[in-house]
């Protein structure tokens, strides 16, 4: 049975989710399509990487196709991981107090520095275009420019992938504001944050004096 209003392609990731491993002749039926039609929907399900095919063997006939979610499919239903995060933050702070929590975030900060600084080279405009793709590469939706004065530069990101943590715990934004600080070897001063009521997070970059 289809839902109305939701793509054979949804449907098709919503049914191996709930009933796992299928054939096509299975999803065939529980659609309402011919097996062409399922066969054209899991061929461009594969090269996205959302499912996977497996060959079984079967007590009689010749051995068939079942498919299933990738990991990366995984990924696309809902997820909790901010409640989640956000619950242990509280217990940790009511437990062992602030100072835990401040911990916690500059280890955070020193893993990721770590990992960006051997990305870290050239000349500052090199830094932070390549900042701006780490960035990039985890959720930030980054844009970053030249200042019209031509004396530095901005950068701003237009979606928080810990927005609900980071409005709870205000150490999210601090300690990004000094990774930025110290990968870039740079002045960087935030103008504007998302956590703080603003529609997006703006960062000011000049060179060090």
């Amino acid at each position: 049975m289809t839902n109305e209003g939701t793509s054979t392609r949804d449907q098709i990731l919503h049914m191996l989710k709930v009933k796992g491993s299928l054939p096509v002749s299975d999803m065939a039926v529980e659609l309402g399509i011919t097996e062409m039609a399922v066969r054209r929907h899991l061929n461009t399900l594969e090269r996205d990487n959302l499912i996977k095919s497996t060959l079984v063997r079967q007590a009689m006939g010749r051995p068939t196709n079942v498919y299933s979610l990738s990991q990366e499919a995984d990924e696309l239903f809902p997820r909790n991981y901010s409640h989640l995060t956000l619950d242990f933050l509280q217990d940790i702070k009511e437990i062992d107090g602030l100072s835990k929590i401040e911990m916690l975030f500059r280890r955070r900060e020193n893993r990721l520095e770590e990992t960006y600084r051997s990305h870290m080279q050239g000349d500052l405009e090199n830094r932070v275009a390549k900042l701006a793709e780490l960035q990039n590469d985890k959720g930030y939706m980054v844009e970053w420019k030249k200042d019209e004065n031509g004396d530095g530069y901005q950068i701003q990101e237009f979606n928080c992938p810990i927005s609900q943590v980071a409005r709870e715990f205000n150490q999210a934004c601090s300690c990004e504001l000094s990774l930025f600080r110290r990968v870039l070897n740079a002045n960087v001063e935030q103008t504007t944050c998302m956590a703080k009521g603003g529609d997006k997070c703006v960062f000011h970059i000049k060179e060090a004096k």
